[in-house]
């Protein structure tokens, strides 16, 4: 008897699926939780599941994509090292008392991650997306020898065109002028729009690009970092991308409530390594090498101790996520989060919960309204969890809030592009400013309170009373969390 051609497709899709799903659990390796979500994917779609299992989880060429350079860590050896081996040995005099409370989380950002600490920082703190780029803007014109700049997402609109005019007038002076984008967050954007920036003389690369025209099966694994560095002198760390919208002016949104960093002093060191590593992974042909002019002797700028943390899937430990657990550990009073997405693991979501069962003020806003849906109701989900520990939560509603901020007991504080979601602990490039200074601290915490005039607090009374339809959607999402 003739098998029917439709059930030869059947076997065949039943084989593949199989094939697909024992890759998964033998040959991925993931944690348990993402293991089980791409599962359900597979089983329930079977060809969609696939196709999108192709496009998002791509760990099978994690090897093949994160061949390193080991000539990094450029300038920075000896630093390291002497720094670790003072602090083991109670032989590291820290310039201030709030550095020195935290000497374990020092030693852990300084051991797994190379993140050396600085003390003679100083730090301006920007809230707005105007202030920023006039800043930005005002540095990039005063810039003599170097203009490192590296964005995740890059628009080519009257913001990106002003930045672009003005990297290419600097270039005309003389002024090396090095641009790194990403290419699935700058999406639309190509070397072409950079044409007379590069007749200039400067120099663009792109993170990931495509090896097939106008398509890019990498949602994975993305460079989430923005980072801007002057001259070796001034360095910015932060949430804000480039584009109109990072000025308020995209009509979904509306105002676009962020955190970014302008720093003098030696941590710019770190960053400008950073952009190196960065920069000379995504070119073929225009590595950066060490030079003192990229590196130069600062006069001390401040009393601001930071380190300048990186994370990403090149990386073993989770270093940004592991930093929050140490600093949410150590809180006595209060821990402020402000983050667009909230979806922790269950290490964080554990030491978010201790810290809530044991009195500690845990305060967490996040926006009012989504820009991606299924992570806007697994965020719903894992806050509703929170609060029944006692944390509060509260809704930003005088725009979008992408801040990455968080603050514990007013003192202790990190900046910079890591959102609390497993994208980017496990799945993007990041950078984050970790701060161990008390009046940086009491800034970071007062502009949080000033957010919350701003916010409806979402009780846990208003969370138990949602509708059915919303305890749905946070089930479903909340199920495919670990792969969003």
């Amino acid at each position: 008897m003739e098998i029917p051609m439709w059930s030869w497709i059947a076997y065949v899709v039943l084989f593949l699926n199989f094939s697909f799903s024992v890759a998964v659990i033998f040959l991925e390796r993931r944690d348990a939780a993402a293991t089980w979500a791409w599962l359900m994917v597979l089983f329930f779609i079977p060809i969609l599941g696939f196709i999108l299992y192709l496009i998002f989880g791509q760990n099978l060429s994690r090897r093949r994509l994160f061949d390193w350079d080991e000539k990094v860590k450029i300038g920075t050896e000896s630093a390291i090292q002497n720094q670790m081996h003072a602090i083991k040995n109670q032989l590291f005099r820290f310039r201030n008392p709030h550095t020195e409370e935290n000497e374990d989380l020092v030693y852990m950002l300084l051991c797994n991650n190379d993140a050396v600490l600085t003390e003679d920082n100083d730090v301006d703190i920007f809230v707005d997306g105007k202030d920023k780029f006039n800043s930005l803007l005002e540095d990039i014109r005063q810039a003599t020898h170097h203009i490192h700049l590296q964005y995740y997402i890059f628009r080519v609109d009257n913001l990106g065109t002003e930045i672009v005019q003005l990297l290419t007038e600097k270039a005309k002076q003389g002024v090396e002028v090095r641009v790194l984008y990403d290419e699935m967050g700058s999406r639309g954007v190509h070397k072409r729009h950079f044409k007379e920036l590069i007749e200039a003389g400067g120099i663009v690369e792109i993170f990931f690009p495509s090896k097939i025209p106008f398509i890019n099966l990498r949602l994975n694994y993305r460079n989430h970092r923005k980072l801007v560095i002057i001259d070796g002198k001034i360095g910015y760390v932060g949430g804000f991308n480039i584009g109109d919208e990072y000025l308020g002016l995209d009509p979904k949104f509306g105002y676009w409530r962020d955190t970014h960093l302008r720093i003098k002093g030696t941590a710019v060191h770190s960053i400008q390594t950073r952009f190196i590593l960065d920069w000379n992974q995504a070119s073929d042909h225009h590595d950066l090498h060490y030079a003192e002019a990229y590196f130069p002797d600062k006069p001390v700028a401040g009393d601001v101790s930071m380190q300048i943390v990186t994370s990403g899937p090149d990386s073993e430990w989770e270093q940004i996520k592991n930093g929050y657990i140490k600093m949410i550990s150590s809180a006595r009073e209060s821990v402020y989060i402000q983050t667009p997405y909230f979806i922790p693991d269950a290490s964080l979501l554990d030491a978010l919960r201790i810290a809530a069962l044991s009195g500690v003020d845990v305060r967490i806003m996040i926006p009012n309204k989504p820009d991606h849906p299924f992570v806007y109701w697994a965020t719903y989900s894992y806050i509703g969890e929170l609060m029944k520990a006692g944390a509060k939560t509260y809704i930003y509603d005088a725009g979008f809030i992408h801040a990455k901020m968080i603050v514990v007991d007013k003192k202790l504080s990190s900046v910079g592009t890591a959102n609390i979601d497993v994208r980017s602990f496990r799945l993007n490039f990041e950078v984050n400013a970790f701060i161990y200074h008390l009046e940086t601290g009491q800034k970071l915490a007062e502009i949080f309170e000033k957010d919350m005039e701003l916010c409806s607090e979402l009780t846990l009374e208003i969370y138990n009373n949602r509708k059915t339809l919303i305890k749905f959607k946070e089930s479903i999402s909340r199920l495919l969390s670990p792969i969003l």
